[in-house]
C-alpha cells in the first residue's frame, strides 16, 4: 500500500511546509488507484478527468461548492511544468487553495 512518504517530496516541492499526516490522509482516501500509474495521475488535458475530479475530491471529499472548476483549472496551470501530475500532489494543492487541509 501506498505511504505519505512515497509522495511527500512532490509535495514539498509546491508547499515546503506539508505535514506529512496530511499527506497521509490523502493517500489513504485514494487507496488502491495509487496502485494503478495511470489513475495515480491527473490528466489537465482530458476535461472528463478535471469534471472526476470537482465531483469526487472538491464536491463529495472537501465539501466545496460553487466554481470548483476553477480552483481545478488554478492547480493545472500550477502544475503546467510537470508532465505527470501526481494525484497526491494535485489533490493537496486544491486542499490548500481552498484552506481545507485542517478538515482532512
Amino acid at each position: 500500500m501506498a505511504k505519505a512518504a512515497d509522495y511527500i517530496e512532490d509535495v514539498k516541492r509546491y508547499d515546503s511546509g506539508a505535514p506529512e499526516a496530511v499527506v497521509q490522509k490523502i493517500v489513504n482516501h485514494l487507496g488502491v488507484a495509487l496502485l494503478n500509474k495511470d489513475a495515480s495521475l491527473v490528466a489537465c488535458s482530458d476535461q472528463k478527468e478535471k469534471d472526476r475530479v470537482v465531483s469526487s475530491w472538491c464536491e463529495k471529499k472537501l465539501g466545496l461548492s460553487g466554481d470548483n472548476a476553477t480552483l481545478v483549472n488554478d492547480v493545472c496551470e500550477q502544475m503546467k511544468a510537470d508532465y505527470n501530475k501526481q494525484r497526491v500532489t494535485f489533490y493537496y494543492l486544491i486542499a490548500m487553495h481552498a484552506g481545507k487541509l485542517g478538515d482532512l
